[in-house]
């Protein structure tokens, strides 16, 4: 297995880059002047190959300047204006000294179309597919496009949670139009569990969802996937996989939005995904 990382904590080749820093984001919701300089902590750790870009929305660029003191930052930047507003947020973005736009999350408010899109230079594009009966086209439109996929997993309210079905069905979607994707919020902890009233996805059923998907399994089978809240089953499917299925799993389910990068880490610990050495041993 080819395993990144330094230090106590070494990062399988499938699992680099799974979480995208959105600290800014809610629930967190930390203070920029908090959140730049706990990205580059966690830029320096041992466990720094599991990270994405910084997650940055355009409406508050002008901050940014002030913040960076000198040091580079990968961005991937969103812009909730949708399609047409995509090509000034970059412009802007990439003007700030140290900036670099990695990947591009766009919204779709009504009325947008994919077409309104001028492609950045450089990284990827996602749009973020809407939760209503417009999903199949514009999932076709992204697919024609060349771009990907960003579903909304969550949020602040339990209205903001796809249920499983619903989840199931966007994944398969995904995987029949060959279209990679990501998921946005409520997907902090591995494996499904119940916080307050709010009923959430595990990040880790997810991934195993898609690599069901891929093989053939019908919504209802990926439903009941999503539905595991074993984590021990889970974990054992996963190594199950083997490197090359992981790997396969992971070219469609490329990344999650996460406002905290420790309680994915401390669950794929604990589940035993990450191989995690005490100091001093090899």
């Amino acid at each position: 297995m080819d395993l990144v990382g330094t230090g106590t904590t070494v990062i399988p080749q499938e699992l680099r880059g799974l979480l995208d820093d959105a600290a800014l984001f809610p629930p967190g919701e930390l203070p920029l002047t908090e959140a730049v300089p706990a990205h580059h902590t966690h830029r320096a750790a041992d466990y720094a190959a599991l990270l994405g870009p910084f997650v940055f929305p355009a409406p508050r660029l002008a901050e940014l300047p002030a913040q960076l003191g000198g040091r580079p930052i990968a961005l991937s930047l969103t812009v909730p204006e949708g399609p047409a507003a995509v090509a000034a947020a970059v412009r802007e973005a990439t003007a700030i000294e140290g900036v670099t736009v990695a990947v591009v999350e766009v919204g779709f408010p009504d009325g947008a179309r994919v077409s309104q899109l001028e492609p950045p230079p450089g990284g990827p594009v996602f749009l973020e597919v809407p939760r209503d009966d417009r999903r199949p086209a514009i999932l076709d439109a992204v697919a024609e496009s060349g771009h990907r996929a960003k579903f909304r997993t969550g949020g602040g309210t339990a209205q903001a949670y796809p249920d499983e079905l619903e989840l199931a069905a966007a994944i398969t979607g995904c995987v029949a139009r060959g279209l990679a994707f990501k998921c946005t919020a409520g997907l902090h902890h591995a494996v499904r569990n119940t916080e307050g009233s709010l009923e959430q996805h595990g990040f880790l059923n997810v991934l195993l969802a898609t690599g069901a998907a891929l093989d053939g399994a019908v919504t209802a089978e990926l439903a009941a996937l999503l539905a595991d809240r074993d984590g021990d089953r889970l974990a054992e499917r996963w190594h199950a996989l083997g490197a090359a299925g992981r790997d396969r799993v992971r070219s469609r389910m490329l990344s999650l939005g996460t406002c905290s990068i420790t309680e994915p880490l401390a669950d794929l610990r604990a589940l035993g995904v990450l191989d995690h050495r005490p100091e001093g041993t090899s």
